[in-house]
């Protein structure tokens, strides 16, 4: 059996937990390759709730193997923190598999993080503060820490030392912060090695092998489309590529070896930080939707930008992923309406466009073009069976398939585990 990519095709936050779980227990792997602890992921399973940040969704399913690709900036204490949350509540953690090349978020990551981003004023991006961007820009300049760097003190001592020596100069100078002590910050990162190395393996071997083997392997992303870095609205944007493509490079895996291709939309649209935004409601209309969808960030707990379906961004996401397959959840939330507005297209300084526009100006001033369709008052999170869905609910959706371009698989239809309606099955 093939690889299997599952990522999210709006801006984060569709559901992709309960999208991971569904597809885990049906999976040998479930490898998470890109991101850090700045995704969240709710994943219930009957009265239990489990926010995970870092790990990947796949760690609740007891027959798959969780694993962070190399593709993942990893922060430590955090990762350490969930898996004891997790395990006290009875979560087998053991069967962790961490790449032993993964880049490593380090304390003065998170400290730039945050004095930057509080520097740039009116121009900030919305980070979470976290130390992800600041730990991908080291990757890039080629000063990173990777997992395998920990397991050595005098090689570690010589990279935090040149990892340090310009950004001291920045915060003493520019932000007027003291400068971070490289032996303490050394001999905290081996102490945070010596628990982290049962984890660690050479996941790319054991992925590349378990797929040779016809075992299946989901490829899990965080984040999502509208935020990746080359193909999201820059520069609002996470460090990372999100996108299908990134399965491969954050995975150690060949593109060959992909079979599969779902992404995770809402039936409306949320956004969390700065950015454009075409379909955002003001007023009551967003304050009812996130009262109704309970949108608040799981990693930061802010409250979420909503707005109506996008149509024009899911015909993007199924652009560059090469989608195969719509997992639409929170289709219930939209229950009581009378009409869903729906976004078909953009009317950009007074031109219509249907497509995506790839200068970010442009994208700044769209607005939205809406059609209008009826709602559904009827309870549907107990439905199993698209053609026992209310009428207008199954107009609603064919048309989101129809725009969108790609087939829709299954419905989210509650927060439950098992409200869903499954069209297509998504692991064959």
């Amino acid at each position: 059996m093939p690889g299997i990519v599952l990522i999210g095709a709006q801006w984060g936050d569709e559901g992709k937990g309960k999208a991971t779980d569904l597809i885990g227990t049906k999976v040998d792997y479930v490898a998470r390759f890109n991101g850090g602890n700045n995704a969240g992921h709710t994943v219930v399973v009957g009265d239990e709730s489990y926010a995970l940040h870092l790990l990947p969704s796949g760690i609740i399913s007891p027959t798959a193997t969780p694993v962070i690709g190399n593709g993942v900036v990893v922060d430590p204490e955090v990762l350490f923190e969930e898996i004891d949350g997790l395990e006290s509540r009875g979560v087998d953690c053991s069967r962790l598999l961490v790449s032993e090349g993964a880049h490593i978020i380090a304390p003065y990551h998170r400290v730039l993080d945050k004095v930057t981003e509080r520097f740039l004023g009116k121009h900030k991006i919305g980070t979470t503060g976290r130390g992800i961007g600041p730990a991908y820009a080291d990757k890039i300049n080629r000063v990173g820490i990777r997992v395998h760097d920990l397991f050595n003190a005098e090689h570690l001592h010589d990279k935090v030392e040149a990892s340090l020596h310009q950004k001291n100069q920045m915060l003493v100078k520019l932000y007027n912060r003291r400068p971070i002590d490289v032996n303490e910050t050394t001999d905290e990162l081996l102490r945070l090695g010596e628990r982290l190395k049962p984890y660690v393996a050479n996941t790319s071997l054991v992925l590349n092998k378990a797929l040779d083997e016809g075992k299946t392997v989901l490829f899990e992303g965080g984040q999502a489309t509208m935020l990746d870095v080359d193909h999201g609205t820059y520069p609002f944007v996470t460090s990372s590529n999100p996108t299908a493509g990134g399965a491969c490079t954050g995975t150690g895996v060949g593109p060959t070896k992909i079979s599969r291709v779902i992404g995770v939309s809402k039936a409306y649209v949320t956004r969390v930080g700065e950015g454009p935004f075409p379909t955002e409601l003001f007023g009551e209309d967003g304050d009812w939707l996130r009262a109704q969808g309970h949108e608040y960030g799981v990693t930061t707990g802010r409250p979420r930008r909503c707005g109506w379906f996008d149509a024009v961004v899911n015909r993007y996401a199924a652009q560059v992923n090469g989608l195969t397959d719509i997992v639409l959840t929170k289709l219930d939330v939209l229950t009581g309406l009378k009409e869903i507005p729906l976004c078909v297209a953009y009317d950009v300084n007074g031109e219509r466009r249907d497509d995506m526009p790839t200068d970010q100006a442009e994208f700044a001033v769209a607005k939205p073009i809406y059609e209008s369709m009826p709602g559904w008052s009827e309870d549907i999170s107990q439905i199993h069976d698209f053609n026992d869905l209310p009428k207008t609910c199954q107009d609603y959706v064919k048309r989101l398939e129809e725009l969108s371009g790609c087939r829709i698989s299954v419905i989210g239809t509650g927060p439950q585990r098992d409200h869903i309606i499954q069209i297509n099955s998504l692991v064959d």
